[in-house]
């Protein structure tokens, strides 16, 4: 009887862990190629796991809930039915959610005595259902022991003065040297203990990317600039055409950088990337966190085409089934706050692979306090401010944009 491993796939580039939501098919049940099997939570989206071949489902299965490392045994497929289901260790069957993962690794589950998975076997492939995340909320149990470290992240870690104990350990449970470094780069943790009461509420995959992508800017060196520019005639013209307002700014965005390469350029070590198209991510609120979905080609493109994109990423984010190729690569970055009639100006990020982001706040007076950051390295003041000059004379004119 062949027997071969179900891993969790890797769902990004950055993805280190994933969490199993659940179980479409349990041990026994027969499953077609291509049949969904599971469903797997990612840093962007919740997504069903297919399986890689006919076969029969077999346990033990890793318990929904639990949050496992890119490619940790979750469950098995059998080429035939076997003549019992195998039950397991039960703590691999039941789990671990990640709030209690402190000193240990989360338990995938174990391949039969005497047989090791391939980790050749292909995982699975994807497509997206409409299910949310879910979220666990774990009251943290002190004293849970220390996590395991290497001996050269030990070494490391003396030689830097840095107490192994106070470093988070990887997504397999383990201190290695990028943690060890990235303790070092990372601002401590707080002394929650010397206050109140508190509970843990673990991050989700979306939290984690968002917070890690915002720490990946730690070292870029921003300035900013801002103008209270005119939004009434694009509003209502874009009303009247029955576009998003935000794509709409998108497009006005795009079309000034067009005019202004240097803001749709990166930093790289080697010299200025130079992007042939203006890719805008334009930033959306969900209840789970922050995604920017990215549209393509924004500056060359017609509004009708840019809308039905539009209308399709948006819907994607909301519930939840954006691939990573919708929300990756994008050249310049919009946020967009205007809904909220409270928020005059803000600032944003620049996100990393990119030179700026532009942060508009809400409509008073027929004009909007618009904030432009930008990548010192790539961009420079009278750059910032001939961009803003070249943006407020298309939102003068509005058919410029519309077309």
């Amino acid at each position: 009887m062949s027997r071969k491993p179900i891993t969790m796939p890797a769902l990004s580039d950055t993805m280190e862990s994933g969490r199993l939501v659940s179980w479409l098919k349990q041990p026994g049940d027969p499953v077609k190629k291509g049949e969904a099997i599971a469903e797997v939570e990612s840093d962007k989206a919740v997504l069903e796991l297919e399986a890689f071949e006919d076969g029969v489902l077999a346990g033990p299965l890793a318990e929904p809930g639990s949050e496992l490392p890119v490619g940790a045994v979750i469950g098995y497929l059998e080429d035939e039915k076997p003549e019992s289901i195998p039950a397991g260790d039960p703590a691999v069957t039941k789990g671990e959610p990640a709030a209690e993962k402190k000193a240990k690794a989360p338990s995938p589950a174990a391949p039969p005595t005497g047989q090791t998975p391939s980790p050749a076997e292909p995982a699975a492939s994807l497509r997206e259902p409409a299910l949310p995340p879910r979220l666990h909320d774990k009251t943290r149990k002190p004293g849970s022991g220390r996590p395991r470290i290497s001996p050269y992240a030990r070494a490391l870690a003396a030689e830097l003065g840095l107490d192994p104990a106070t470093i988070a350990p990887g997504a397999d449970g383990t201190i290695r040297s990028p943690q060890v470094v990235a303790a070092l780069l990372h601002a401590p943790e707080p002394d929650l203990d010397a206050g109140p009461a508190w509970r843990l509420e673990p991050l989700t995959p979306m939290q984690k990317a968002v917070a890690g992508g915002m720490s990946a800017t730690l070292h870029t060196p921003s300035f900013r600039v801002s103008a209270r520019l005119p939004l009434a005639p694009l509003k209502a013209a874009t009303h009247d055409r029955g576009f998003s307002l935000s794509l709409s700014l998108a497009r006005a965005c795009a079309l000034a950088v067009s005019e202004h390469p240097r803001l749709n350029a990166a930093y790289t070590r080697q010299g200025l990337a130079m992007r042939e198209q203006v890719d805008l991510g334009i930033a959306v609120d969900l209840p789970e966190g922050l995604v920017t979905p990215v549209v393509r080609d924004v500056a060359r493109r017609t509004m009708e085409e840019l809308q039905e994109e539009w209308k399709r990423l948006k819907q994607a984010a909301l519930e939840r089934r954006l691939q990573q190729k919708d929300y990756t690569g994008a050249t310049f970055f919009l946020s967009n706050l205007g809904t909220f009639s409270v928020v005059q100006r803000f600032d944003a990020i620049v996100p990393l692979g990119a030179a700026a982001i532009l942060a508009v706040g809400a409509e008073h007076d027929g004009a909007v306090e618009m904030t432009l950051t930008c990548d010192h390295r790539v961009v420079y003041g009278a750059d910032a401010a001939r961009f803003l000059q070249t943006l407020s004379e298309h939102l003068e004119n509005p058919e410029t944009i519309l077309t």
